[in-house]
């Protein structure tokens, strides 16, 4: 090893902590006959390194251009040090607290080198549903603090045996410094239950939780973020029962296959670029054209829209169910063939609240939707719902950035204060920015029921928590009645930090200036179902200019009135009535309308002219369209009726 020469201290930045970087850097430069350490600061790696400038530049070099898989360097700050240290080879020190500027790593679904060890016989870890390594499995729903090691995750309840230690410390393993690695005997465990939470005494849980599902039962399974629900898409009764049971009549729900191969008969799999997103580590929900005959095939899993919701295993267990369900085949070629089950994959939640992720509160709150569980006692910290994502052209579109993609952060178009802001009521996510960083939360669902209030404010404390955040400013929706307004009322008045209110649509332009960090003034249309205006308005078809902190309406669609205020945004027949009575044509309501008892007396009060709000919306526009197309007269969920 080299005693000599220059020494340089780095430090690194970016998507640098659970990616098996500091073991890579260990073998780099071993390879290179360098001497040094690395370590874990605050969310970063700082390392010093020492031997001849040739050797330095070329480290340095290979370090930038080819990291470890899922890593990624933002920013390599160096400077020369005096020589010195041990010159017996490179060595992982102990992590050491520091600043937070980039944040927990995101979850990771299995890894082809996982996988293979998953379905090989012959493996130590052969069908083991927690096999991980620094390449891939859960990080931010399992992290309790930063730096990111074992002792900050809920996996320091598992302390790993003699051959995962010795795995740990080989520089040459992929699972060196992996925090989450475990084998069958110190890992977590597998449990089933019944539908009352007793546990069902078995020695395959995984097998035994196919074959109820082969009979049409609802399996309630514990996943990376969260608990999911799912059943054999491919049984009508079973489909119909978890749709009575969870309250969600016709909502579509996903579908989870083993592969793409097994989208092919109800899917437009379509170019390499959409298998791509299949398949990506984030293992997103991507949004596919149905094929003839989807609805078929699947009955009542996503009726009435021409897309279907898809998505590939996330996790070992969700690999194992399918697994299981094609006989245990060895090795992973059966991956790429079309397999029998197809499973509808659902959020594991009462109708309006979030995903659940306690076992108790879980097997509790879900008892009178599934018919049984599969859990397991590691702990989940962090509630991370599923990413939902489409491919328009070329271009992957974000409809739902959550677990594999958040929380990690997205560059800024210049250094601002640090501002937490708490977002709106209806598909609700907050952010906290850091210099030219900000950090945006997984979805975190609609305001509706005390649950889900409640876990938006762990969600928020927790982040504050985890990233060291300070904020100097609190911002939230100009809607006094959110509860996301109440909340940053409350942390503002709690850190004694301004509160800034945001009008809705003002917000909604801002963040698309800032995400294709467009400069100076501009104008744009804000198209959108509900936001409160600053003459407390309905807002939703404005034509704004923007200038900074700074906006003025130019314009707005024409205003219509509000049947029934609230209602008429989940019954599109209110407003075709009100459509109607703008065109002059309100005598054809009760015709038009003659389901609903309610026509008559509606087309009396906008005759008068009292009583209705008005709204600028275009989402009641769509919602007039519907009622007056007859596509369909109440929806069944928010924006059934624009879907339609």
């Amino acid at each position: 090893m080299a005693a000599s020469g220059e020494r340089l201290q780095l430090i690194l930045q970016g998507r640098v902590q659970g990616v098996g970087l500091r073991p890579f850097v260990q073998a780099l430069a071993r390879e290179l006959r360098l001497s040094g350490w690395a370590r874990n600061r605050g969310d970063q790696v700082e390392l010093e390194v020492q031997g001849p400038r040739p050797a330095l530049e070329t480290f340095i070099q290979r370090l930038l251009q080819h990291p470890p898989p899922g890593a990624r360097v933002e920013t390599l700050l160096r400077r020369s040090v005096p020589p010195g240290g041990d010159p017996s080879g490179f060595r992982l020190l102990e992590s050491a607290p520091g600043a937070i500027t980039r944040g927990a790593g995101v979850d990771r679904a299995v890894c082809g080198d996982c996988l293979a060890e998953l379905f090989d016989p012959g493996n130590r870890r052969y069908r083991h549903p927690f096999i991980h390594c620094t390449r891939c499995g859960p990080r931010y729903t399992l992290i309790t603090g930063l730096p990111y090691d074992r002792v900050r995750t809920t996996q320091v309840d598992f302390p790993p045996c003699a051959a995962c230690a010795a795995e740990y410390a080989d520089p040459g393993d992929r699972r060196c410094h992996a925090q989450t690695l475990a084998c069958p005997g110190c890992g977590p465990q597998l449990q089933l239950y019944d539908a009352h939470g007793q546990a069902i005494p078995c020695e395959d849980p995984v097998g035994a939780a196919v074959a109820r599902l082969a009979e049409g039962a609802i399996l309630a399974l514990k996943g990376v973020g969260g608990y999911q629900l799912l059943c054999n898409a491919r049984d009508a009764g079973a489909v119909a029962r978890l749709r009575q049971r969870k309250q969600r009549p016709v909502q579509p729900m996903a579908l989870m296959a083993a592969g793409s191969a097994s989208l092919e008969a109800v899917a437009d799999v379509g170019p390499a670029r959409m298998r791509g997103l299949l398949e990506d580590p984030a293992r997103p929900i991507v949004l596919l054209e149905k094929a003839p005959g989807a609805d078929t095939a699947l009955p009542g899993v996503a009726p009435g829209v021409p897309w279907l919701g898809a998505m590939l295993p996330a996790s070992p267990l969700h690999y194992l169910l399918f697994h299981e369900a094609a006989g245990r085949p060895a090795g992973t070629d059966w991956l790429q063939a079309a397999q029998g089950l197809l499973l509808v994959y659902t959020s594991g939640n009462p109708h309006g609240e979030p995903p659940l992720l306690e076992d108790g509160a879980a097997r509790e709150r879900l008892g009178g939707v599934a018919d049984l569980f599969l859990g397991h006692d590691r702990p989940i910290r962090h509630r991370a719902d599923d990413s939902v994502v489409q491919l328009r052209g070329a271009q992957r579109v974000m409809v739902r950035r959550a677990r594999g993609y958040a929380p990690e952060p997205l560059r800024l178009p210049a250094e601002g204060p640090s501002v937490l802001a708490l977002g709106g009521a209806l598909k609700n996510t907050f952010c906290l920015t850091r210099g030219d960083r900000a950090f945006v939360s997984p979805h975190q669902g609609d305001l509706d029921t005390p649950e889900a209030c409640r876990a938006l404010e762990r969600a928020v404390r927790d982040t504050l928590d985890l990233l060291q955040g300070v904020p100097g400013l609190i911002a939230c929706d100009l809607h006094p009645d959110f509860f996301s307004t109440r909340l940053a009322v409350r942390l503002a008045n709690e850190r004694g930090v301004p509160l800034l209110a945001v009008q809705h649509h003002h917000a909604h332009l801002a963040a698309v200036q800032a995400e294709h960090h467009l400069d100076g003034p501009l104008l744009g249309l804000a198209l959108d179902g509900y936001g409160m205006g600053t003459d407390g308005g309905a807002w939703g078809g404005e034509l704004l200019w923007l200038g900074g902190a700074d906006f003025r309406r130019l314009g707005h669609l024409r205003p219509l009135a509000l049947p029934g205020g609230d209602r008429a945004a989940s019954q599109p027949w209110r407003m075709g009535a009100s459509a109607l009575h703008a065109l002059g044509r309100g005598g054809e309501i009760p015709g038009r309308f003659s389901g609903q008892h309610l026509a008559p007396e509606i087309r009396r009060l906008l005759h008068r002219g009292v009583g209705y709000p008005e709204t600028t919306s275009l989402g009641r526009l769509f919602d007039a369209a519907a009622g007056l197309l007859g596509v369909l007269e109440v929806s069944g969920y928010e924006g059934e009726a624009a879907l339609r």
